[in-house]
């Protein structure tokens, strides 16, 4: 896979290129060696029956191995919860991050837009109780995005939404990372035919 866009949010980008600079090549690597990506999910969905799009469990899965693979495991806070003026305690709560190293914490999102802002809430939540440094965020781009369920959405609404807050939220260093299947893999497949004319164009522009 290749990363077509980055975005550094509260300096995070060059708090991992001073700080962490082992862990930001380690990432970029992970995504870098992602190669071996085939489409195996068949739609059934009414606007792409039959349709083959990519698995966001086996992008997932690739994705968990090659992390851990480095050192990056999950992290977990459990705690009860209690309110003011309330006699209920739930016992149990938690919040969890999938892979944390070093206090980097990182998160691959192919899910819903609401995951991928809950990221950010997880993130701030494990920086205020001083167990990160750092955030890391993966996503798919708008491109990558149509390949995939309609369920899965694309880091341009993140980062566009990140940007509207003024930096108010998240107020943790967080790097955004948006990627892409390598185009050799669109040339070997066949498209609708909006996202061929985006490829040509981008062809033609370079």
């Amino acid at each position: 896979m290749r990363i077509v866009y980055e975005y550094s949010h509260l300096g995070g980008k060059q708090i991992l290129k001073v700080d962490y600079p082992h862990i930001l090549e380690e990432v970029h690597q992970v995504i870098a060696d992602i190669t071996e990506l085939e489409r195996t999910k068949v739609s059934k969905e009414k606007t792409m029956a039959g349709r083959l799009l990519y698995s966001p469990k086996e992008l997932n899965r690739l994705f968990r191995e090659g992390l851990n693979s480095k050192g990056f495991l999950e992290l977990k806070d459990t705690y009860t919860i209690e309110l003011p003026n309330y006699e209920k305690k739930i016992r149990g709560a938690f919040k969890q991050i999938d892979f944390e190293k070093e206090k980097v914490l990182v998160e691959v999102q192919f899910g819903k837009y609401a995951f991928m802002f809950y990221d950010l809430a997880k993130f701030q939540y494990f920086f205020n109780e001083n167990h990160a440094n750092v955030g890391i965020e993966i996503v798919p781009c708008h491109h990558l995005h149509k390949q995939m369920s309609t369920g899965v959405s694309y880091g341009e609404q993140l980062v566009y939404d990140i940007e509207r807050l003024k930096r108010h939220f998240p107020a943790v260093p967080i790097y955004v990372i948006l990627i892409d299947v390598e185009p050799e893999v669109y040339e070997a497949v066949d498209l609708p035919a909006e996202d061929r004319v985006v490829e040509e164009s981008v062809a033609e522009e370079e």
